[in-house]
Parts: C-alpha cells; sequence; structure tokens
C-alpha cells in the first residue's frame, strides 16, 4: 500500500462506495478527499495511515455487507396472540391423555411444535383477579381486583397493562372477548391499551350475546366461541396496518358455566364415559382436613344447626357428570377457533413471526375431591394450561419444569418485544426457559392468595398457600381450624394432610418462614376492599358534583 493509492484510489472507492448507498436516492454524492488525506498523511507515520485505511476499509465493507443483506430477512418484532379460555382444567386437552376420547388437535400442536409450561399456576383461581394479573404482572393484593365485583377495574395508572407498552413500542393492539372485572357501558368499557376493542359486560352470554365493539353496544347474532373467532379473524385480514407488528387477545368465554357447547356439538361424546380422577381424589371424605371444606362441601345443612361430622361418606363416580362433559363439548369449538386463526396467520406468513400462547384464567374441578368450580389451593384450582408456539425461538416439544404464574405472562411479552419490564411488575420473564435454558435464581416456591368472595362466601375463607417443587402449605388464618400441609411427591391428589403429623413439624416451620419472605417479596396486603373503598369514594365524590 503506498501514497499513489492513497491519493487517488482510495477517493475514488470511497465515491463509488457512497453512490452505491444512495443509488435509490435522487441525491449523489462528490467528494474530493485528497486534500484531506494529504494533510493527515503529512501529520503521521506511514505505520499509523495503513492502520488507518485498514480501519476505513473494515467500516466500508462492514457497511457494504450490511446493505447487501435483503430486506426480508431481516429480524421483525414478533406479533403476540394471546388465546385466554375460561375454567380450563390443566389437564382437559388431548395430549394430557386424561380423557381419552377428547380430541385437541390444535392445542396439541401447539405443545407439539413449542412448549408447555408443565408447572403453570394462577395467583388467584378466579376470573377477574386472574385476567387482570395477565393483563398487568402483579398479584391481585397489588392490583386491586380481587373478587369478581362489579364495581372495580385494576388500578391502570399504577399498573399499566402490558398493552400499553406494545403501543408505545409501535405495535397495534385489540382485545376481542372476555375482560370482566368492572360492569361499565359504552367509551368506557374501553381498557386501556387497546386500539380495537371487542368485548361485553360480566360473564356475557353464549347466545345472542349484548356486545361492545370500540365503545357501541349492539346485540349479536350466533354462538360466542364463533363470534369472537370471527372478529378475530376479520381484525387480523382486513383491520390492522399490515405494517405494525400486532398483538391480538382473544380471551374465550368458554367454558365457564352454563357450559353450553356450540350446537354442532351438543350430541359430542354422548356415549362417553368420565374415567376416574387420577389419585382417587373422587374418593375424598375430608377426614383430617378443615372443619370449613366439610362445611363447604355437606351442603347447607349445617344452617339447620346440625352437626359437621369428622369425616364425609365417599361419593359414587361420576360426580357432575352432566356439567362436566358439557364443559368438554365446549372445548370442541375453542379448539376449531384455534384452528381457524392458525391458519389465516399461516395465509398471512405470519405464523411463524407470532408468538402464540394459549392459557386459561383458572383451573376447575371434575369432581376431583367432589369439587366443582374453582378458588381454592388445591392443584385442579390453581393450576392450568400454558402452552407458547414461536419456532424462532422455542424448540419442538420443550417442556418447561419450573413453577411459573400469570404474572410471568406480561413480562414475558415485553421481553420478547425488546421492552423492559417495567418496575411495578412483579412477575419474571420466561423466555430463557422457554428456549430450554436453565435459570439458577428461578423461584423455588410461589404464592397463591385466595380472599373471601362477597357473591359466593361459601366458597372458601381467605386464604395463602405456598408452593415448593414438593409441598404445599394452605393457610387459612382461622383460629378455630386447621391449616393444610401436603407431600406433592407421595400424595399428588392431596389426599392426605400431615399438618398435625409431629415428623412434618420441620417442613411446616419452614414453609411458614417462606410464607413470611415471600408475602414481603410481594407486598402481600390482607385488606381485600382496599381499592374498592378508593373506588367507591371516587364514583360517590364525582356523583355529589
Amino acid at each position: 500500500m503506498d501514497l499513489f493509492f492513497l491519493n487517488y484510489y482510495l477517493p475514488e472507492y470511497l465515491n463509488n462506495f457512497l453512490n452505491r448507498l444512495t443509488e435509490n436516492k435522487t441525491i449523489k454524492y462528490e467528494f474530493n478527499l485528497s486534500f484531506g488525506l494529504n494533510y493527515f498523511m503529512s501529520l503521521m507515520k506511514k505505520s499509523n495511515i495503513i492502520n488507518l485505511i485498514s480501519i476505513l476499509f473494515l467500516i466500508v465493507n462492514s457497511v457494504t455487507h450490511a446493505q447487501s443483506i435483503p430486506e426480508q430477512t431481516k429480524q421483525k418484532q414478533p406479533n403476540f396472540l394471546f388465546v385466554l379460555v375460561d375454567d380450563q382444567p390443566f389437564d382437559a386437552i388431548g395430549l394430557s391423555g386424561r380423557y381419552p376420547f377428547l380430541k385437541t388437535p390444535n392445542m396439541d400442536r401447539l405443545a407439539k411444535e413449542g412448549a408447555n409450561v408443565e408447572n403453570f399456576f394462577v395467583t388467584q383461581s378466579i376470573c377477574s383477579p386472574s385476567r387482570a394479573s395477565f393483563l398487568t404482572g402483579t398479584y391481585p393484593h397489588m392490583h386491586g381486583v380481587n373478587q369478581n365485583n362489579r364495581h372495580v377495574d385494576p388500578n391502570w395508572e399504577e399498573f399499566a397493562p402490558y398493552s400499553i407498552h406494545l403501543q408505545e413500542a409501535g405495535y397495534q393492539t385489540a382485545h376481542i372477548g372476555k375482560i370482566h372485572m368492572a360492569h361499565t357501558k359504552g367509551k368506557n368499557h374501553i381498557r386501556p391499551g387497546f386500539d380495537y376493542w371487542f368485548s361485553f359486560v360480566g360473564q356475557g352470554k353464549y347466545f345472542d350475546p349484548p356486545v361492545n365493539e370500540n365503545g357501541e353496544e349492539y346485540q349479536e347474532k350466533g354462538y360466542m366461541t364463533d363470534i369472537l373467532t370471527k372478529k378475530a379473524i376479520t381484525w387480523l385480514k382486513e383491520k390492522r396496518d399490515p405494517n405494525k407488528p400486532f398483538s391480538l387477545n382473544l380471551w374465550h368465554k368458554a367454558v365457564h358455566q352454563p357450559h353450553l357447547p356450540a350446537p354442532r356439538h351438543a350430541d359430542l361424546y354422548n356415549n362417553e364415559e368420565l374415567p376416574l380422577p387420577p389419585y382417587d381424589t373422587h374418593k375424598e371424605t375430608f377426614k383430617g382436613k378443615p372443619e370449613w371444606q366439610r362445611k363447604k362441601t355437606y351442603g347447607f345443612e349445617w344452617k339447620n344447626h346440625l352437626p359437621i361430622p369428622s369425616e364425609l361418606p365417599e361419593q359414587e363416580w361420576p360426580i357432575n357428570y352432566d356439567r362436566n362433559m358439557q364443559l368438554l363439548r365446549c372445548l370442541a369449538a375453542i379448539d376449531e377457533s384455534l384452528g381457524r386463526v392458525l391458519a389465516i396467520l399461516e395465509e398471512m406468513g405470519e405464523l411463524d413471526n407470532t408468538v402464540i400462547i394459549y392459557s386459561s384464567d383458572n383451573g376447575y374441578f371434575m369432581g376431583e375431591h367432589t369439587f366443582l368450580d374453582k378458588r381454592l389451593a388445591y392443584e385442579n384450582s390453581m393450576r392450568v394450561p400454558m402452552l407458547v408456539r414461536y419456532p424462532k425461538l422455542i424448540k419442538q416439544n420443550t417442556k418447561v419444569k419450573e413453577q411459573c404464574l400469570n404474572i410471568d405472562v406480561a413480562p414475558t411479552i415485553l421481553d420478547l418485544a425488546g421492552i423492559d419490564k417495567p418496575d411495578y411488575m412483579q412477575g419474571e420473564s420466561m423466555v430463557n426457559l422457554l428456549k430450554g435454558k436453565k435459570e439458577k435464581n428461578w423461584r423455588k416456591a410461589i404464592l397463591f392468595e385466595y380472599y373471601l368472595d362477597t357473591y359466593w362466601p361459601y366458597a372458601g375463607p381467605n386464604q395463602i398457600a405456598v408452593r415448593t417443587e414438593r409441598y404445599k402449605l394452605v393457610d387459612a388464618f382461622l383460629e378455630n381450624d386447621i391449616d393444610e400441609l401436603y407431600d406433592l411427591k407421595t400424595d399428588p391428589g392431596e389426599m392426605n394432610n400431615l399438618i398435625n403429623s409431629p415428623e412434618y413439624d420441620k417442613i411446616e416451620a419452614e414453609l411458614r418462614e417462606k410464607a413470611v419472605l415471600l408475602k414481603k417479596q410481594y407486598k402481600y396486603n390482607p385488606n381485600r376492599d382496599w381499592w374498592l373503598k378508593q373506588v367507591m369514594k371516587s364514583k360517590r365524590n364525582k356523583t355529589n358534583h
């Protein structure tokens, strides 16, 4: 490399390079670099000049290479499709084998082509609190929605839904389906963070439901699951901006009671029998368990001042056969809906660039422990399905064993979108777990909570639960009743309460200490109505003015 090259060929090379960078523009650049180079060369040694030229060539070649990458190969921000079902048991899915006749090919596909988070739990097993936790990444005692109360939304100003952060990052967002929480109407029904809104008040109706579309109220015709699916497909194909990444919530009413299936599925599984639950949990007698559970199960005869027996008789199986079969029939339309939306994404060329999240807001008792509904700290209530498909990141048939929570979804979505987690979010990103990597500092215990429900006070008292990989402690804060302690390794059905077994005193003490730490970590608030009182006071002030 000599001075002749520096003076004559380098300026020409740089001029040609700069013109290539601007070949699609009307402006061309012309440079005469000889004077500048001669000036620098007069000040530098030849060895330093050579180093300078080497650096210039590296920069030129790197930028030229970057310009040569085809546009279609550049990394795009991922889209998000979040499908949330209401009250789907964690094992009511074809791949679990719990119900041999149950067919859910599209749910199964997500697990086969992505990740199955096998130990995924909600922080509170009831509709409104769980949905608010999915959105905000915070516990119910933080965001304020800890009941299905018709007056209360989360404190959106302090705990914004993840959708707001996506909007700020350039995403187009839509919510289609159930929201529950406060029973508002008109424009007030639209929650923050969504460019398109299609929902309904409260639980909604399965057939010909009243709905709210972007603040306009009217009555739709048809079956709710099909209506929501059609709206989602229409938004994807016709109403969104194709130049923006999107985030779509498809949050179903089904399979919530009264578990009404689509008419086309009315006779599905008619000749099938409900298999016995794992671990013989249908044989529950509540011997050695809290009195409040026997009282709950015994029915309303205790109101007649009849004594509560210390042990209840075993019930014959099947328990709640008709209701449970209806729930499973409802899942058929949910799975069809999922398949239709997946097909549309594939048709649009967006399937593999879309993070697909599938879950449920609560678990559900299907006769286990003789119960129906949810709410309690048993596995069937607090554990839910969680399937995630995103082939750019997640390998096929990935199984995540770590304990994850619904408050982890919002941080995970933001992480995948390249957005920092806000300080107020209490969950953690699951991205590394979904990649198949181990997280050394991942939580070893989870905290579950439940608050007495004004609308159904007999469902259960205030309680918290601490669950580790092996043990679970349930504390109902009752001075005149016992708590619960289960060894999930030897008793995964939670049939044998060990709370009064001396050999487990050390385990109990460790779990109670863990409960203290978790309540402090998550700023647990035992006052159920703290936010409700503020909301009602604000409403009264507005009325008075």
